[in-house]
């Protein structure tokens, strides 16, 4: 038996996740966890199955008959205590432009609100870059540089720059490397945050040296805050955009352990609105700056790579890439959190697509929506849809897990592509 995507290592006392694996054996089995048997999906020797795992204060196993899967630790939850209104800005870094770093801090310290301090989690950059961040930050005691022995991608390390956050701060905000940020961003997130779950603004789109591109990110496509939903096909939510109080990582943290490229951002969007209200600013905060580097640099790449791939390989992507991890998402929310009513039963609709043909019917049919102005997800259910398609067609070929580059949301990648390279809309 073989495992090609397991379950993380450790989980924090007490808190619930779906947990998704696939692998590959030659002989069929039971799959328990804790004793608690779980339903498996096989393809030939391929098998996947997602679980659910409750609040636990043991370690849990994973057992595929007599035979130890996996174990997954448990670890010690630091004690919450007491917050002030220190607003933690936490970045992530590697290998970054050392003029575009300087541009990022140097706008952060022109922030209105001074209440702030800022985390830097350095994901490995090579030793002349992370020599780089050092100098660019000084002697500024206000920053926090750590460096992280191992890499772990920009998800991980998001996650990792949060958890460095000091436990006195009350609100948290993300920050990119090579932004630029206009001086009353911080000050103006505290003041419309309220007692939502999170706060995010819009953005410009510059060059590196300063000239806009775009003076609004929402050309194209529709802003959502509020359809859960929406959130959880498509993001809406720029991490870089973001303020939250620390009372949405009970919900957010850990973030979950899902196959594919798995973005810091969506996540925390869809945690806020199955926890609370996200409330929008209507105005640029800052300037999102456009250079290869960046993570969507290079938006025909990932054109280029999905179309070399077969069309029975797309799908199957589709499905292991694109609609697993929201199930994920969904489980996970549905255990942690009680979402209200119309969110509830859209996570639920969400999950149950994969067996239901009226929940399959549905997501394919929320497409529909752009007809009527509502393209905030550009129609891509439709590269869901077809994902689950290919499971229901799936009784035999390859059920691998694919390579990540086969899947794309098309409609996304093109909106992005216009976004960056100031195309016609």
């Amino acid at each position: 038996m073989t495992l090609d995507f397991g379950p993380p290592a450790a989980l924090p006392a007490g808190t619930a996740s779906a947990i998704f694996l696939a692998g590959s054996s030659d002989a069929d089995f039971e799959l328990t966890v804790d004793g608690v048997a779980y339903p498996v999906q096989r393809v030939g020797p391929w098998f996947w199955a997602t679980v659910d795992v409750s609040a636990r204060t043991a370690p849990i196993e994973l057992r595929a008959g007599d035979q130890l899967l996996a174990t997954i630790e448990v670890d010690g939850r630091r004690p919450a205590g007491p917050t002030t209104d220190l607003i933690a800005v936490c970045m992530a870094t590697f290998d970054p432009d050392p003029a575009l770093l300087r541009v990022q801090v140097e706008s952060l310290r022109a922030q209105t609100d001074e209440r702030w301090t800022c985390v830097i989690s350095d994901d490995g950059s090579s030793d002349e870059r992370f020599a780089e961040i050092l100098s660019v930050i000084g002697g500024d005691r206000r920053f926090a540089v750590h460096r992280s022995e191992r890499r772990l991608g920009f998800y991980r390390n998001f996650e990792r720059a949060i958890g460095l956050a000091p436990p006195e701060a009350g609100l948290l905000a993300l920050a990119d490397q090579d932004d630029r940020w206009h001086s009353e961003k911080l000050a103006t997130l505290r003041a419309a945050l309220g007692r939502a779950a999170l706060v995010y603004s819009d953005q410009r789109l510059t060059d590196p040296s300063g000239r806009v591109l775009r003076d609004t990110l929402w050309q194209g496509r529709r802003n959502n805050h509020t359809d859960v939903a929406s959130q959880l096909v498509a993001n809406t939510v720029a991490g870089a955009a973001v303020l939250f109080p620390r009372r949405l990582l009970d919900v957010a943290l850990p973030f979950p352990h899902v196959p594919g490229v798995p973005f810091h951002d969506h996540w925390l969007g869809v945690a806020a609105m199955a926890a609370g209200e996200v409330a929008f600013v209507d105005r640029p905060l800052y300037d999102y700056v456009q250079h290869r580097g960046a993570v969507f640099g290079d938006v025909a790449a990932g054109a280029r790579n999905a179309r070399r791939a077969g069309l029975r390989t797309r799908w199957r992507a589709a499905y292991f890439y694109g609609y697993v991890p929201r199930a994920v998402y969904a489980r996970t929310l549905l255990l942690r959190t009680v979402p209200g009513a119309d969110g509830r039963r859209a996570l639920r609709r969400f999950v149950a697509a994969e067996r239901s043909p009226a929940a399959l019917a549905w997501l394919a049919g929320r497409s529909a929506r752009a007809l009527s102005g509502r393209n905030e997800t550009l129609g891509s259910e439709l590269d869901l849809a077809r994902g689950l398609l290919w499971r229901r067609l799936a009784a035999r070929g390859d059920a691998s897990l694919p390579p990540v580059e086969s899947f794309e949301q098309r409609r996304m990648r093109r909106w992005r592509a216009r976004l960056e390279g100031g195309g016609r809309w």
